[in-house]
C-alpha cells in the first residue's frame, strides 16, 4: 500500500493509477450534500467561500455520535452519487480529489478528467475502522447543519483505493 500525503499535489495526482491501494495522511476536508448545495450557491452568489477550496481532498461521510473521550464517532463512506450535481462546480473552484462509495456520473467523470483529479473509493461497512485513522476533527463552517457540518479531519494511514485516476480510468469501467 502507498502511502499518499494530503493535501495532494500534481506530481502525486498523476502517479496514481485506477485500482491502486493507497494510505493517506494529512488534513481533508467533509461534506455531504448539504455542504455541497451551500458551496455551490455560495460560488453562484460570487460570494467567498468560507473555505478553500484549492487543492483540497473531501470525503463523503456519514456521521455517527462521538463517544466519549472519542476523537469521532464511526465515520465510513457514504454515497457519492448524491454529490454528483455539485462536485463539477466544487472541481472548477480548486477541488482536486473526492473520497466516498459507488460510482460517479458522466459530469463527473468529466470534471474529473478535465481538471485531472482524483475519486478515491472508501471501503463501505469499515467506519469503526476509519475512525481509529481520525487524529483531529475540526468543524469549519456551516455549523448549523450540525452532524452534517463543513469539518476538516487530520487523518493517518487512511486506507482507499483509486476509484479514477486523472487520466479518467475507472474501476467503475466494463
Amino acid at each position: 500500500m502507498r502511502r499518499v500525503e494530503l493535501p495532494l499535489d500534481r506530481p502525486t495526482i498523476e502517479s496514481l493509477h485506477a485500482y491502486d491501494r493507497v494510505a493517506l495522511y494529512g488534513t481533508l476536508l467533509v461534506g455531504r450534500d448539504q455542504v455541497h448545495r451551500k458551496l455551490t450557491e455560495l460560488l453562484a452568489a460570487g460570494a467567498p467561500l468560507p473555505v478553500s477550496l484549492q487543492g483540497e481532498t473531501i470525503y463523503y461521510m456519514g456521521p455517527a455520535a462521538t463517544p466519549e473521550g472519542k476523537v469521532i464517532g464511526s465515520c465510513g463512506p457514504t454515497t457519492s452519487s448524491r454529490m454528483d450535481p455539485f462536485t463539477p462546480t466544487l472541481m472548477d473552484a480548486g477541488l482536486v480529489a473526492t473520497i466516498g462509495k459507488g460510482p460517479r456520473s458522466i459530469a463527473v467523470s468529466d470534471a474529473i478528467r478535465r481538471h485531472r483529479g482524483l475519486y478515491f473509493v472508501a471501503f463501505g461497512g469499515c467506519g469503526a475502522l476509519y475512525a481509529s485513522k481520525v487524529l483531529v476533527m475540526e468543524t469549519v463552517a456551516f455549523e448549523e447543519l450540525g452532524p452534517e457540518a463543513l469539518v476538516r479531519l487530520e487523518i493517518a494511514d487512511f486506507p482507499v483505493i483509486v476509484g479514477m485516476d486523472s487520466t479518467g480510468k475507472s474501476v467503475f469501467d466494463r
